[in-house]
């Protein structure tokens, strides 16, 4: 077979019209998911903590522009994200409400990088995704409101793309914990359950010497199989229920909030194009039945020249979703202690960092030395964020230098004692305590100014 009928039978396969009910149900759990989300911050009084209070942000590279909203913006903005987040849900008003609730959320996630959390990038772009798709075509207020006579079918490519970002989390979440801290040493998860010793019946089991073993094991297995075992329509009744334990035993041992909760709703997208209609079927409901089934793939599903633009698009995403978490093999050395290309790679759970920071400033035209806190700046979640990720540490060297430069009237020294443990491990320096930090500029190039990862093992605990 050549590669030019190879390529034409994937576009035949990505062309076929499929059944629109599977992306209209994740349309609907996303974002009443979303819209939970949203209201967990309104309740928990997480507005004023993580964007009223902080008077410092740390920026991402590209968007120091950002600015953030005053007070009663934030507020407001929770308030209309959680709107949107229920009309996208309901299908209303589709294509302007799924954007505005794209913008407005990646908006809030590009305004500070200490609020970065894995479930959050992969909400945003679930959220993008979900805009450009007609999600709209099926079971929506839109449909009703507006007489839309449009077929309830989807082409494949939709199915496949969405498949392929929770396929994309799922296994690099898995190839990051091939490591020997986590396959061999059980760190971090070690660290982590020996606290959880008094847990109704899981607490024992956790005290047992090979406890951390067999879970870090058993997460990697999981992480590496679970969305290719849900490809095969034979072994999904089985591999489901094991993914439902499996979130279910993180979200209850670990605080990491929505996530369990998206990947358990997302990975519906590996079932049928019908499931649920089967589903509304077997309870009955009306909504079951398939008003169409009889469009073809020759009809009004067929590839026009805008359509190979976005097929195109669509490949070009899927590079760049590759491309991403690979990105630290350009840095060398151990990406969770460097941190240069630790975001946006699906590195779930990898590491238990802790550290403290301490400036120290020098005025070179008299000597005077000060030592700064890092509290003078930050609350206690961004000085935790801050202590372990050199970037942010050489951000907030450059807010204090503008400050003591602005106070004595002259250039000044910004140095950082940085100590840092990672799984475990003794501290050591992670900054080099003789690189002025006033005078290094924040990049997308090797860092020079972090000092290499420490070498040896992290210690085994023992268990209680």
């Amino acid at each position: 077979m050549t590669t030019t009928s190879s390529f034409y039978r994937l576009l035949t396969r990505l062309r076929e019209p499929v059944d629109s009910a599977w992306l209209a149900a994740f349309r609907v759990l996303f974002g009443l998911t979303l819209a939970v989300s949203i209201g967990r911050f309104i309740w928990n009084g997480w507005i004023d903590t993580f964007y009223v209070r902080p008077t410092f942000r740390f920026s991402y590279f590209g968007f120091e522009w950002l600015t953030p909203l005053s007070d009663e913006g934030f507020h407001l903005l929770f308030w209309v994200l959680g709107a949107l987040a229920v009309a996208v849900a309901l299908g209303f008003l589709f294509r302007l409400t799924a954007l505005l609730f794209a913008l407005g959320f990646a908006y809030l996630q590009l305004l500070d990088v200490g609020t970065y959390l894995n479930h959050y990038y992969l909400a945003a772009l679930l959220s993008f995704l979900l805009w450009l798709s007609p999600a709209h075509r099926t079971w929506s207020l839109d449909r009703c409101l507006f007489r839309m006579r449009s077929p309830e079918k989807v082409r494949a490519l939709w199915l496949y793309l969405f498949r392929f970002q929770l396929a994309v989390v799922y296994t690099f979440a898995g190839l990051a914990k091939a490591t020997p801290d986590w396959l061999w040493h059980a760190q971090p998860l070690g660290i982590w359950i020996s606290s959880h010793t008094d847990l109704f019946l899981v607490g024992p089991f956790f005290r047992l010497p090979f406890a951390a073993h067999v879970m870090s094991w058993a997460g990697f297995l999981f992480d590496m199989s679970i969305a290719w075992l849900l490809l095969v329509p034979r072994l999904r009744p089985f591999a489901y229920p094991v993914l439902l334990f499996f979130h279910s035993m993180t979200s209850v041992l670990f605080p990491i909030g929505m996530f369990p909760v998206i990947m358990t709703l997302g990975a519906l997208v590996f079932f049928s194009p019908s499931w649920p209609r089967r589903l509304l079927g077997i309870l009955g409901a009306r909504l079951a039945s398939d008003p169409n089934p009889a469009t073809n793939a020759e009809g009004t599903l067929g590839f026009s020249r805008l359509d190979r633009l976005g097929l195109m698009a669509a490949a070009s995403y899927c590079v760049l979703q590759l491309a991403m978490p690979l990105r630290y093999l350009a840095y060398g050395g151990n990406v969770l202690w460097h941190e240069q290309g630790m975001r946006f790679s699906w590195r779930v759970m990898v590491r238990e960092k802790n550290g403290s920071v301490t400036f120290v400033v020098r005025e070179p035209r008299t000597g005077k030395i000060w030592h700064v806190s890092a509290r003078r700046y930050l609350n206690p979640v961004q000085e935790r964020e801050m202590s372990t990720q050199p970037d942010l540490i050489l951000q907030l060297a450059h807010r204090i230098r503008d400050d003591y430069r602005a106070l004595t009237n002259s250039p000044v020294e910004v140095r950082a004692e940085a100590l840092v443990s990672l799984n475990g491990r003794r501290i050591h320096a992670l900054i080099d305590p003789n690189v002025d930090l006033a005078t290094v500029q924040d990049s997308l190039l090797p860092a020079r100014f972090i000092l290499p990862s420490p070498v040896e093992a992290p210690p085994h605990l023992k268990r209680i």
